[in-house]
């Protein structure tokens, strides 16, 4: 996984209204970048609408999501609209940014060839600096949600 006090690695992704979105365009503003393993799954499910329900507290301290998966924008936007998510769901189908933040599980869920993001999330100052990595043990365990706001704010 990258490195806290690095600058950010660059992405220009299709949103899930296909829609390029980059991390330059963010420049100015802080960023919070989660890596989701797949659409539709429980946990990613709960961890997308936490930070749903938290978007009020992170534009606060003025702090924008971007959320990132190897799936299809398409799945994203059913994905999405499923769950009113009023943030950028972005899709690495190439698994470019996925493998620039160190973050690839080859292999997952046992299948031969499938590479998926674990979940992680990195803070990313205005300045375009890694100011807080985290990475799940497992795909199964959130981020500690509270940590992830102090983090923001300290960005």
């Amino acid at each position: 996984m990258i490195a806290t006090g690095t600058r950010a690695p660059e992405f220009s992704l299709f949103s899930q209204k296909r829609e390029r979105v980059s991390l330059a365009d963010q420049r100015g503003k802080k960023v919070v970048v989660a890596f989701f393993p797949a659409a539709f799954t429980s946990v990613c499910e709960r961890e997308l609408c936490t930070f749903r329900d938290s978007l009020g507290a992170l534009d606060n301290i003025g702090a924008t999501v971007l959320a990132i998966s190897v799936d299809a924008p398409f799945a994203n936007a059913a994905f999405a609209d499923k769950n009113k998510l009023n943030f950028s769901v972005l899709s690495d189908y190439t698994r470019e940014a996925t493998r620039a933040y160190g973050v690839a599980i080859d292999n997952f869920a046992g299948m031969p060839g499938y590479t998926a993001s674990n979940r992680a999330v990195f803070v990313i100052s205005a300045d375009g600096v890694i100011t807080y990595s985290w990475l799940g043990p497992n795909p199964g365990v959130e981020p500690d949600y509270e940590e992830l706001k102090r983090a923001v704010a300290a960005a």
